[in-house]
């Protein structure tokens, strides 16, 4: 019997390759936190036939996170029934067969949602950390307004973090109490958050590449679409924010942000001190545009005040320090950083971990 050649054995293998990614998404990244997940990505991986199909889309595009998001957004727009009533139902079985039906009838949907689309998984959450980062910038400065701009997180949800109601472990608050959108963060160590208030919110930009319009049924559908589907909290949440946020829709630069930053500046009025926001966004970037980032910055302040707020990993933004951490250790530097003509004062004013949801302060009044 002839030995199978290169050419015949790389399609077979790419398929392994794939139910082996499948397969661990499932008993892995989504056990014991969704267990539709758990049980529709094992199936996946199970079937040739559907594993075949994923093939039809392009390889970046094949991680479980991009396909189920494609046809949670199927099941939500209504064009796949028996997906959404599982789903509601949260009938695992009957959500794997509904999964590998819809995605057998309708591979040509699914592709054309992934091709056009990014997973945006962690759109929110982020309020806990910037709320006291930002109140913090413009004390220094003696702001009495600011402008917000936001930078790689597409839908611009942080540029409301004012309009959130925050509630730390140690009883403090801070935001509005009677805001939809409430959030809470555990303190690390001794020292309280800062309560202070922030200035009035004059100006909301945000900036990307590829911005999510939150007056847009489609584009919102698919931020929903990326909460998975038994996540019910958190699917509740977002719903809220884009609900206001629709309300007051924030202007949307698209472009690379190193390149349409000063713009983005320029937006905010002279009286206002701009705050760009930065949220494990940079780690996006090449080192070499990370550099470029903070020319920005300080090519902005040239004429004004400009202050900078990052939630960034240790050693991924620029100038912030490190505190002596290491890298890749788990958690993420709170950097506060003012430029002025010439003048630069930079802080890391706290630690944090799980985007936000533990947070040490370490700034003092």
């Amino acid at each position: 019997m002839p030995k199978p050649t290169a050419g015949s054995a790389a399609p077979v293998d790419r398929v392994r390759r794939l139910a082996q990614m499948y397969r661990r998404f499932g008993q892995v990244d989504a056990a014991g936190t969704s267990p539709l997940y758990e049980r529709v990505a094992v199936a996946l991986s199970e079937s040739d036939e559907v594993l075949r199909a994923i093939e039809a889309v392009p390889a970046r595009k094949r991680h479980p996170t991009m396909i189920l998001a494609a046809l949670h957004d199927l099941a939500l727009a209504g064009r796949a029934p028996a997906l959404a009533a599982a789903y509601a139902a949260a009938e695992r079985d009957a959500a794997a067969d509904a999964a590998i039906d819809t995605l057998l009838r309708m591979t040509d949907e699914v592709v054309g949602i992934v091709v056009r689309r990014k997973v945006r998984p962690d759109e929110t959450g982020r309020y806990a950390v910037l709320y006291p980062a930002i109140a913090e910038a413009a004390r220094r400065v003696g702001a009495r307004a600011v402008g917000l701009i936001d930078v790689g997180r597409s839908a611009g949800l942080n540029l409301h973090v004012d309009r959130v109601g925050i509630e730390y472990s140690d009883g403090h608050r801070i935001g509005d109490p009677h805001s939809p959108v409430q959030t809470t963060a555990s303190i690390v160590g001794d020292r309280a958050v800062p309560t202070r208030v922030m200035p009035e919110v004059v100006a909301r930009v945000g900036v990307d590449a590829d911005p999510v319009d939150v007056t847009d049924a489609a584009d919102c559908r698919w931020l929903r679409a990326c909460v998975w589907p038994d996540q019910h909290e958190r699917a509740a949440t977002l719903d809220a924010e884009l609900a206001w946020a629709a309300t007051a829709p924030p202007l949307l630069v698209r472009g690379v942000p190193v390149e349409v930053l000063p713009g983005a500046v320029a937006r905010v009025p002279a009286d206002a001190l701009p705050v760009i926001t930065t949220t494990w966004a940079l780690s996006r970037f090449p080192v070499e545009s990370r550099r470029r980032f903070v020319e920005r910055l300080v090519a902005a302040a040239a004429d004004r005040p400009v202050a900078w707020v990052s939630a960034e990993g240790v050693g991924v933004a620029p100038t912030i320090p490190t505190l002596g951490d290491r890298r890749a250790s788990g958690h993420s530097i709170i950097g506060v950083a003012v430029f002025d003509r010439s003048a630069r004062h930079v802080d890391a004013v706290g630690r944090c971990w799980s985007r936000g949801s533990l947070l040490s302060w370490l700034a003092e009044d």
